[in-house]
């Protein structure tokens, strides 16, 4: 029987660690189980964090097995080799393919009820991968996509518009990656469309704005990458945000890494589109009428994945 106060963190490096401490401050879950090749490793964050948790609230916290994930609500897949400077993400794709295999393996084991949420990167291609090797219903096999991205966008916006990140309603779309894309077509500011805002507040080379934006968004992780070796604090902060949709149900739509079944036209892949997200997971693929251009881009987006799919060995 599912637990929904449980979640478990596989993978505890920069990520998954920061991840795991992002939690035990949102307070999400009484009970977080954290899982590492290098046990040691899952025993002394487990230990660090704990030691929090006079700071917060109350919650147990521990490293452990497969076997005790059993019960788990949500289970949060970080492990896999880490994105080297000048290394691009679907780089990363056949290590961390074989690596998401075996990690599905023992979950299927365990007989795990639960969601899992991929944020193993190249993510869309790893939630492919483990939706593949797990058999799952594809709702409960999700990824965490473009979140950071968007939040990323939501930012910069923020910054060149002068304007509270909190009234930006922007999103980025398809491929976590390289070529992902800004559905600009439904930016808007507190419902005023960006153009529109941005010619109130006096900007008029709109185009060259988002065109920079959107290239600092793409990049980000890249200029981060190579100022201080990975990136953690984001992500932390996004799948937190997508684990507690699911245990509040509070049906949030945020554009995560979905199986598309002929949604846009596309299939048998796993694509970052707004979703609805709730305690069964994915509940809703959101179709959304983007501009001619984006339409193809999207399509473009999806080709190159479906690419990096043919290449994965069995």
């Amino acid at each position: 029987m599912i637990n929904i106060q449980k979640a478990a963190v596989i993978g505890c490096g920069f990520v998954g660690s920061t991840i795991a401490y992002t939690l035990m401050q949102k307070g999400i879950f009484s009970d977080l189980i954290l899982i590492d090749a290098d046990q040691a490793k899952a025993e002394g964050e487990a230990m660090d964090i704990s030691h929090g948790l006079p700071f917060a609230h109350a919650m147990d916290i521990r490293a452990g097995g497969y076997e005790d994930i059993a019960d788990a609500s949500v289970i949060i897949i970080t492990a896999g080799a880490n994105q080297k400077p000048g290394e691009t993400r679907l780089d990363l794709v056949q290590k961390n393919a074989k690596i998401m295999k075996s990690i599905i393996s023992e979950i299927k084991r365990v007989k795990c009820e639960g969601i899992l949420l991929v944020v193993s990167n190249p993510v869309d291609i790893l939630t492919e991968v483990a939706l593949r090797e797990s058999g799952f219903p594809k709702e409960r096999v999700i990824g965490s996509g473009t979140v950071l991205d968007t939040a990323r966008l939501k930012y910069l916006i923020s910054e060149k518009l002068k304007v509270d990140s909190r009234n930006v309603h922007a999103f980025i779309v398809g491929e976590h990656g390289d070529s992902e894309l800004a559905a600009w077509s439904c930016a808007n500011i507190y419902g005023i469309g960006l153009e529109k805002f941005a010619s109130l507040r006096g900007f008029q080379n709109i185009s060259e704005i988002k065109d920079e934006i959107y290239h600092a968004v793409r990049d980000s992780a890249y200029e981060i990458i190579e100022r201080k070796g990975a990136t953690y604090y984001g992500i932390g902060m996004a799948a937190a945000k997508i684990a507690g949709s699911i245990v509040r149900d509070s049906h949030t739509v945020a554009p995560i890494s979905v199986s598309l079944n002929g949604e846009y036209g596309l299939s048998g892949l796993c694509l970052s589109i707004p979703t609805v997200i709730g305690r069964n997971g994915a509940e809703q693929i959101l179709e959304i009428d983007f501009d001619k251009d984006e339409t193809q881009k999207l399509k473009n987006s999806a080709n190159e994945l479906k690419k990096v799919l043919a290449q994965i060995s069995g």
